[in-house]
């Protein structure tokens, strides 16, 4: 299989200097508008990102090159630009509770445990540092589906010294982020990716085209750090929304800065429909985490682990059983649906449900 070009030489030199004296930043340049600009070598960097390339092998990338083909790849794609009947909800939702929190990331750093700040996982009970495709797959889950055995994490958050964790299943939308939602595909297994950036500043964050509202909490919305206070009632938490790329570029699941093998839609030409960039042709599902945490009255002791509020991101990495997860993207994404976890939508009780009582294929 012919693979891309590696980074030049100095590039990943620095990298691997950068690695070992723990300062992991990559230099990166900006296109116009502020949009990732393509380096020379033809790779994307991003503004503002400082994850470093990967320079450790894993089980899922044996020569630690950071790139992860797909087998097979995706290729004679073009970006659907058809107008479907409209639809205003086109999603599921594939909630999933915590499980533990550790300061490890399989993605950032395979098989470096205790390398990373403090992460909340949730769905596969197993996600680790050393975490594969491999281990993950079929593995046992806190998320509704049984067939989810994805691992999905995020900073953790503290008040003070105390850590607050999400109580009960967390809400993960999986929607269509394009115009045309009869040509979203499932994932890929393995595919994997991280949204936003730890190092990011809170114009980036306001700016990023995952945001969504933002930190809110009571009628304070659109908040770029955690508000000063929150209501101190037992019914007010902290909320944010994010929204993940959803256009893939067909030929790898992972890239050294686990970002440019994905890319978000962008407008159609003379209209308002959203598709897919041409280096980026296939429509894939747009996640959306949408987490609540138990805090509130006094909020100057809040902060991340990885950071102010506008240090928020996570990470997906997909694990899915694949025939549970294209029924689910058929029947709710591709028909137009607003579905629960069971792939049932209570609009249009006559279109049924895709899984059973205790969520899984009949």
């Amino acid at each position: 299989m012919k693979r891309r070009s590696k980074l030049p030489a100095l590039l990943l030199g620095s990298a691997l200097l950068a690695s070992v004296l723990g300062v992991g930043t990559v230099a990166t340049a900006a296109g116009p508008d502020g949009a990732p600009a393509a380096s020379a070598a033809g790779h994307t960097v991003h503004t503002g990102h400082t994850m470093a390339v990967s320079t450790q092998a894993s089980g899922d990338d044996p020569d630690g090159d950071g790139y992860i083909p797909a087998v097979p790849q995706v290729t004679g794609v073009t970006p659907s630009t058809a107008t479907p009947p409209p639809r205003y909800h086109k999603e599921f939702q594939a909630n999933c509770s915590v499980t533990h929190t550790a300061p490890d990331d399989p993605i950032l750093y395979p098989g470096q445990p205790g390398k990373s700040h403090d992460h909340t996982f949730m769905g596969n009970r197993t996600t680790h540092a050393g975490s594969t495709t491999a281990s993950l797959y079929g593995g046992n889950t806190t998320c509704n589906a049984p067939a989810d055995a994805s691992a999905y994490w995020m900073p953790s958050l503290y008040k003070g010294d105390r850590k607050i964790l999400p109580v009960g299943p967390q809400v993960i939308y999986y929607k269509s982020g394009v115009t045309d939602y009869t040509s979203v595909r499932p994932f890929p297994r393995g595919l994997r990716y991280v949204v936003g950036d730890p190092m990011q500043s809170a114009q980036e964050f306001r700016s990023h085209k995952g945001f969504v509202e933002g930190w809110e909490c009571g009628d304070s919305f659109f908040n770029v750090d955690f508000p000063a206070s929150c209501p101190s009632r037992p019914d007010v938490q902290l909320n944010i929304r994010f929204q993940a790329p959803s256009c893939w570029d067909g030929k790898y699941l992972d890239t050294p800065d686990h970002k440019s093998h994905m890319a978000y839609p962008v407008v159609k030409p003379g209209t308002n429909d959203n598709m897919c960039p041409a280096s980026h042709p296939v429509a894939l599902p747009m996640i959306e985490f949408k987490m609540a945490f138990p805090v509130n009255g006094d909020m100057s002791g809040v902060r991340l682990a990885s950071g102010r509020g506008y240090s928020f991101h996570y990470d997906f990495f997909n694990a899915w059983e694949e025939r549970t997860l294209k029924a689910l993207v058929d029947h709710c994404i591709v028909g137009g649906l607003q579905c629960d976890t069971r792939g049932y939508d209570q609009n249009h009780p006559e279109r049924g449900a895709v899984l059973n009582a205790d969520h899984r294929l009949p």
